[in-house]
């Protein structure tokens, strides 16, 4: 389950998250384009925009769902 206490520190300010359990398999990214992005850098995932939609609200519900180390956290900063 994902911790909001080791967040990547470039996650948008809001509820979803990405924490430090992120393996970069592109679940994620694939599901929510439009939320979730790489860091390059780090190597891991993480959202880069809050679900502004309840489309893209239901994407990152189902990307949290699907990941498989449970790095997506929904109780960050609302």
């Amino acid at each position: 389950m994902a911790d909001v206490a080791n967040k990547y520190p470039q996650n948008a300010t809001g509820r979803f998250y990405v924490d430090d359990q992120c393996i970069d398999c592109d679940l994620c990214r694939e599901t929510a384009p439009a939320n979730f992005t790489r860091n390059d850098d780090g190597g891991h995932s993480y959202v880069y925009k809050q679900p502004e939609s309840p489309e893209e609200e239901a994407l990152c519900k189902e990307a949290m769902e699907g990941c498989p180390v449970e790095a997506i956290g929904s109780d960050g900063d609302s």
